[in-house]
């Protein structure tokens, strides 16, 4: 991850962005009109791109899977912690590629600016789903690795969904 930072001059607040990118490939014992129903659908996508089960409460959702279409989740943690998902769809190219760009907040800390492209490719009588993420953590955020680390439990789920 690198940061660049400017200096808080005249007492603002001291910015920065550390930047991060990620990898991610998973097999799907489903045709690749399954995966992409899971990846697009409302009603398919809400089982699986959810919060913790018993952790997090849904507030808000609104999907539109489209070139130029916006997606917004938005849910509270037990802790009362609000996160805030906003997507922007720039390149949606049915059954094979989704391309978007999503902010995310915490409470109404903007926390992060990411692109990701999911690209879907049949194989074995299944789907592989490669999903490449490059992100930008602002102002102190901390990431860690949980990013990567959420999309994986993400990605776990979507395989679950399939199984429904």
């Amino acid at each position: 991850m690198t940061e660049a930072t400017d200096g808080g001059v005249g007492g603002a607040p001291r910015r920065s962005a550390a930047h991060g990118h990620f990898d991610l490939e998973r097999h799907y014992d489903a045709p690749i009109p399954r995966v992409w129903r899971a990846l697009t659908d409302p009603v398919a996508k809400a089982k699986w791109f959810v919060g913790p089960p018993g952790e997090w409460e849904e507030l808000e959702r609104h999907i539109d899977i489209r070139e130029g279409g916006r997606e917004l989740a938005k849910g509270r943690f037990k802790s009362g912690l609000v996160s805030t998902f906003e997507a922007t769809y720039l390149d949606v190219t049915p059954r094979e590629r989704l391309v978007y760009s999503y902010v995310m907040h915490l409470d109404a800390r903007k926390i992060s600016v990411s692109l990701a492209t999911m690209q879907l490719r049949g194989e074995d009588g299944g789907t592989r789903l490669l999903v490449t993420e490059q992100g930008v953590f602002l102002d102190g955020y901390e990431d860690a690795g949980s990013r990567e680390r959420g999309t994986v439990l993400l990605l776990d789920a979507i395989g679950a969904s399939l199984n429904d």
